[in-house]
């Protein structure tokens, strides 16, 4: 059995809480279970994606980018 216990939110958090229901009658509980959930990462990041990301931040930082209106120029799209 689950134990329950009292938080103190402020009236603008209980009224953000209130806005991010699913339906009228969800429960703040059930709310905050949703949003807990939806922040923890079930897949983290592999060694080569997190390479992959180094790399194009080094290729950023060197100035080896294009925009998008540089790739549409070069492949005619405008």
């Amino acid at each position: 059995m689950s134990l329950i216990t009292s938080i103190r939110i402020s009236t603008d958090m209980r009224d953000k809480l209130s806005e991010l229901k699913v339906h009228p009658k969800e429960s703040y509980e059930d709310v905050i279970k949703r949003l807990v959930e939806d922040c923890v990462d079930d897949e983290p990041l592999s060694d080569a994606t997190i390479q992959a990301i180094e790399e194009s931040l080094a290729d950023i930082k060197a100035g080896r980018v294009y925009s998008l209106e540089d790739v549409a120029e070069e492949l005619g799209l405008n």
